[in-house]
């Protein structure tokens, strides 16, 4: 059936002109999960698994035409190293939670952390590796999910709530999909279903919106019982399904100008005046990701050569992964101005990043957010020329560590990376100072970065874990990429607590969190300072689109007869 004729594969498709009709149909959508709704509340443990596993079968039957699709709409070609991208920030991260997200229900909503212990009145509770097969396939990374202090490691509050014969809340939650990253949809559906006990209206961003008749088929479990509905369409869409009675809550990934419109108005005097007021438009739970000007603090320490360039390929990963169109892309790069080894480590950078082909920008508004930061800077340098429709990798050097800093205060979600030094010299000093400067100056709280070399890391002691307890994110990723913690699903992902809607920052809620803590303040990954084998953020590995495609079948079904045939393919990259 074509598009203009109707319903595609049960996704209602909406364009410009058919919005206002298509209306009535998810209207008839919207009454069928608020009629299941309470029936989704009475639904067991037992069931939810089984409701898990049939979509883990739907993802893997549709795997290949996901990546497929995604490589055709992103200009990347099929079967080349980047398409691996989209194989673990798709299928397999979106397996891996529902996996988990079923371990810990056929625990019973308690499933038991890898170790606890405590940093004063805070909780901290290890959730990677949960098994010796994990710990196998990790090779020395673990993640760990502080609790907020003062509250314990409780889970599963619903489930707790439910046993107790407590009343809890059911209702029909929106969620509005992501455009960048494909598995983000899937993942928050999931967690509003079977951590928040609500049935899910699914909007699919215009961005990927291709994708829609594929998560109707590996969803077709939940759609077909009335749990789960799928449509598509622009802001005039959002706005109707923002604004409907049957809708209790709403979760957004995305930007804060989106949020604000949502909730506070789309015209710019209207806004001003309900925040002033406190006379929101929208007065439903609003939780919401929504971006950040990633830094990664870079410790001084005396690194060897081969450091240096594992490094400087880390950081570039961290930049050009998805055309650097992702929330927790390294946009700040925070330095010791009396680093002896600076220019030597932004001169490898350069050159790694030189030699990164270009990627189509293929998200809207790339070319206008890129001209706005390289005509604020002169010294911004485009690191080798790309094609039309695609942006130069850039790095802006020497930006002042003063408040209000474009730099520092606007999200470029494009690839550009700015460098700031900060007066410091040894590793005690920058940290006292980079804490604070990030906390204060630049703007977000999703993520940040920190790398340290395991002689410093020894000589700061207690004082590491203190600046990691200092820094206000809601991740902190130790010598990686906190994409890592993103695609771990085990730890809890969103903006560090604090944020309200009139002040939205990076967003309010979590989301991943697979073992359902029910007060995560942030999560925590430590890795080794140079791994092997190299990483898949890495933007020269040779075999990631194999890789991905067995990490893909590996998370369906883990197993340790999987494990060599990977290890060999990530060896060789």
């Amino acid at each position: 059936m074509s598009e203009g004729s109707g319903r595609v594969n049960g996704v209602v498709p909406v364009g410009r002109s058919g919005a206002v009709a298509a209306t009535t149909e998810i209207e008839g959508q919207l009454q069928v999960l608020a009629q299941r709704a309470e029936d989704w509340g009475h639904v067991g443990l037992r069931e939810r698994v089984g409701f898990l596993h049939a979509c883990m079968a739907g993802v893997r039957a549709v795997a290949r035409a996901w990546v497929e699709r995604s490589c055709a709409a992103q200009g990347i070609a099929a079967g080349s190293p980047a398409a691996g991208e989209l194989w673990l920030s798709g299928p397999a991260v979106t397996l891996r939670s529902l996996r988990l997200l079923a371990e810990s229900l056929e625990r019973g909503a308690r499933r038991s952390p890898a170790w606890r212990r405590r940093r004063g009145e805070q909780e901290i509770v290890g959730v990677t590796p949960l098994d010796t097969l994990e710990a196998a396939l990790l090779r020395g990374v673990r993640a760990e999910v502080w609790i907020r202090p003062g509250y314990d490691s409780t889970q599963g509050r619903i489930y707790r709530c439910k046993e107790r014969g407590e009343p809890v809340a059911h209702g029909v939650a929106l969620v509005l999909g992501a455009g960048n990253v494909s598995s983000i949809a899937p993942r928050d559906l999931a967690h509003k279903l079977f951590v928040e006990d609500q049935v899910v209206m699914l909007k699919m961003h215009p961005v990927n919106e291709y994708l829609a008749p594929l998560f109707e088929r590996a969803f077709a479990p939940l759609i077909e019982a009335g749990y789960l509905a799928i449509c598509k369409g622009g802001a005039d869409v959002g706005r109707f399904l923002c604004r409907h009675e049957l809708i209790q809550s709403i979760h957004l990934t995305g930007s804060h100008h989106t949020f604000d419109a949502i909730v506070w108005g789309e015209d710019e005097a209207e806004r001003e005046r309900r925040r002033a007021a406190d006379d929101p438009i929208v007065r439903k739970p609003v939780t919401a990701e929504l971006g950040c000007v990633s830094p990664v603090l870079v410790v001084p320490g005396a690194w060897s050569e081969r450091e240096l360039d594992f490094q400087a390929r880390s950081v570039a990963g961290m930049v050009v992964n998805n055309a650097s169109f992702n929330c927790n892309a390294a946009k700040l790069l925070v330095v010791a101005a009396g680093w002896p080894q600076r220019e030597a480590f932004l001169e490898r950078l350069r050159r790694v990043l030189a030699a990164v082909p270009p990627r189509r920008a293929y998200y809207p508004g790339a070319a206008q957010r890129y001209r706005r930061f390289v005509e604020r800077y002169a010294q911004a340098e485009a690191l080798g020329e790309a094609p039309p429709d695609a942006l130069p990798w850039t790095l802006v050097a020497d930006v002042p560590a003063r408040p209000g800093e474009p730099a520092l205060t606007q999200e470029a979600f494009c690839g550009v990376l700015a460098e700031v030094a900060l007066p410091a010299a040894d590793p005690a000093e920058f940290l006292e100072r980079a804490v604070p400067f990030v906390n204060e100056q630049v703007w977000g709280s999703l993520s940040c970065m920190l790398i340290v070399d395991p002689r410093t890391a020894r000589a700061l002691g207690d004082a590491l874990e203190g600046a990691i307890a200092g820094l206000r994110y809601g991740g902190v990723a130790v010598n990686a990429w906190s994409g890592y913690l993103f695609g771990l699903a085990a730890p809890s992902w969103g903006a560090y607590p604090g944020n309200t809607p009139r002040a939205v920052g990076s967003g309010i809620g979590t989301v991943g969190n697979a073992l359902l803590f029910d007060h995560p303040e942030r999560s925590v990954l430590w890795a080794p300072f140079v791994a092997w084998p190299r990483p898949p953020w890495f933007p020269d590995h040779r075999t990631l689109e194999t890789l991905g495609r067995r990490l893909t079948a590996f998370e369906a079904r883990p197993a340790w007869r999987r494990l060599p045939s990977l290890a060999w393919t990530a060896a060789r990259g």
